[in-house]
């Protein structure tokens, strides 16, 4: 699934079943008293946060977790232009566990959640992410009177298969659907969970830094023309072939918003941005250097 809002990969990482044997091997004794399993904070927000939940990186053995974290960064960067992850969490939601709509700022331009639970064989009813749709938060701009308008039409539900990794801009409200049938941890709905961050260039290949450095400042005559209302961030990924030019501008992701009035501006904001990068020249180089480019807008 891609789309402005949401991506979701399936089977992301080789290490999940590695994540999951350890986790069920911690609760396969339900009387044994051995020190990793009082590592959880039962986190209980009324009317907002209810789960399990203890910090990913120090839960799992050092070699399986490291791993992991190694594909979840280099695919962020690659994907996103976001540099790192914030320290993720691993939480579990039994029978009672959910979160309520919300949103999450400032912490960071895209969220992550990538399942390790058991989905197919499932035995309790809930634990989807949910997120309003882009529809409802521009909801007056469609309306039509004559429509009928149930849940589905209001809300996307991303369901948490085994090994799906799903990204998503963390301003949409969003929360997870109550888990009801188990309170076993081993049948619940496990996830590891945060955020990508510290958005900036990244290059694969001879290109050097100083040089994007230097061809990134032309952006600002295009950035300096913007009246919109705009806020998000678009990461631009283009090559640079050995003599310099480049080549195949297109746009990763987008998460940058304005009301619907002035999409048509927006759109041919982000033409001229692609344009003005595919004008760049650089030196001769090695070899072919492939880059992504974030750019973020606040306001």
């Amino acid at each position: 699934m891609r789309s402005r809002s949401v991506l979701t990969v399936e089977n992301f990482a080789r290490e999940a079943p590695l994540l999951r044997q350890v986790f069920d091997e911690r609760f396969e004794e339900p009387r044994s008293t051995r020190s990793d399993r009082f590592v959880w904070d039962w986190w209980h927000v009324p009317g907002q946060y209810t789960a399990l939940r203890t910090p990913a990186w120090t839960y799992f053995p050092k070699d399986i977790y490291e791993a992991f974290h190694r594909r979840l960064v280099a695919w962020g960067r690659e994907t996103l232009g976001c540099h790192d992850i914030s320290p993720p969490w691993l939480s579990c939601y039994v029978d009672g566990c959910r979160q309520d709509l919300h949103g999450d700022l400032p912490h960071g331009p895209f969220a992550f959640v990538y399942s390790l639970t058991n989905w197919r064989t499932r035995t309790f009813r809930g634990g989807e992410t949910l997120m309003l749709r882009d529809e409802v938060l521009d909801y007056w701009a469609g309306f039509r009177s004559e429509q009928s308008i149930e849940e589905p039409d209001l809300i996307r539900t991303i369901e948490p298969k085994f090994g799906r990794l799903t990204v998503f801009d963390p301003r949409i409200p969003h929360g997870v659907r109550e888990v009801t049938g188990t309170r076993d941890p081993r049948e619940g709905r496990l996830v590891i969970h945060g955020w990508f961050v510290q958005p900036r260039p990244f290059i694969q290949g001879p290109l050097r830094a100083q040089a994007l450095s230097a061809r990134t400042a032309d952006l600002g005559d295009v950035l300096g023309t913007i009246t919109l209302p705009l806020a998000g961030m678009i990461a631009f990924a283009f090559e640079v072939d050995r003599a310099g030019h480049t080549q195949r501008v297109r746009v990763l992701s987008d998460t940058t918003r304005v009301p619907s009035a002035d999409e048509p501006e927006r759109l041919r904001l982000i033409t001229r941005l692609k344009k003005s990068i595919r004008a760049w020249q650089f030196g001769a180089q090695r070899g072919t250097s492939r880059v992504t480019l974030p750019i973020v807008l606040e306001r």
